[in-house]
């Protein structure tokens, strides 16, 4: 999930989704590294409009608050 949010981050930052990008951000996170996820990300999303991807993703509405 940590390389998901890396791309979203690079995203928002308007920075372009590279394997050395989401590297940085994986390992400033602490987050244990596997290059091979890295590369599959960055390639799965090489032909993905993330913002049209966001847009179109469904919205999960909130619970209902449990009866007392």
């Amino acid at each position: 999930m940590e390389y998901v949010y890396a791309a979203l981050m690079l995203h928002k930052l308007k920075k372009e989704i590279t394997e050395e990008n989401v590297t940085s951000i994986v390992k400033a996170s602490g987050a244990e590294l596997n290059e091979a996820k890295v590369k599959s990300l960055v390639a799965s999303l090489a032909d993905v409009n993330i913002e049209d991807a966001i847009k179109a993703a469904p919205v999960a509405a909130a619970a209902a608050p449990a009866a007392a």
